[in-house]
């Protein structure tokens, strides 16, 4: 009987270590950022920023040619959610829509991104 109490609190004591450290893993990436975050940024800078610019101004030679809207305007971030995670699946104007090659999920977190440039 005292084995099976030994070899009881052992795997408690570890189970209860691996907990602590699963909840720190998953809510931390190794930059302390967030992995969505992190993710969205990085599909910002590569599918977004030529266009409409690091900081979503749209002040790029394509942005001010194609009169793109800065990101970070009361009108774009006045949009809702919804309306802006439209306009990044389907698209809008010569913008093409992202859903088939980035995927659903991605284009929420890109929703997300958009909504922290202010």
């Amino acid at each position: 009987m005292r084995r099976i109490i030994e070899r009881t609190k052992k795997l408690l004591a570890v189970t209860g270590i691996a907990c602590i450290a699963a909840v720190m893993v998953s809510a931390h990436s190794s930059a302390g950022i967030p992995a969505a975050a992190a993710d969205a940024a990085a599909t910002y800078k590569s599918k977004c920023a030529s266009c409409h610019g690091a900081d979503g101004s749209g002040q790029t030679t394509t942005g001010k040619s194609m009169k793109l809207k800065d990101l970070r305007s009361a009108e774009v971030q006045g949009l809702s959610d919804e309306q802006l995670l439209t306009i990044i699946a389907k698209g809008k104007g010569k913008m093409p829509g992202y859903e088939k090659s980035l995927g659903a999920d991605t284009c929420k977190e890109l929703v997300a991104y958009i909504r922290q440039l202010k």
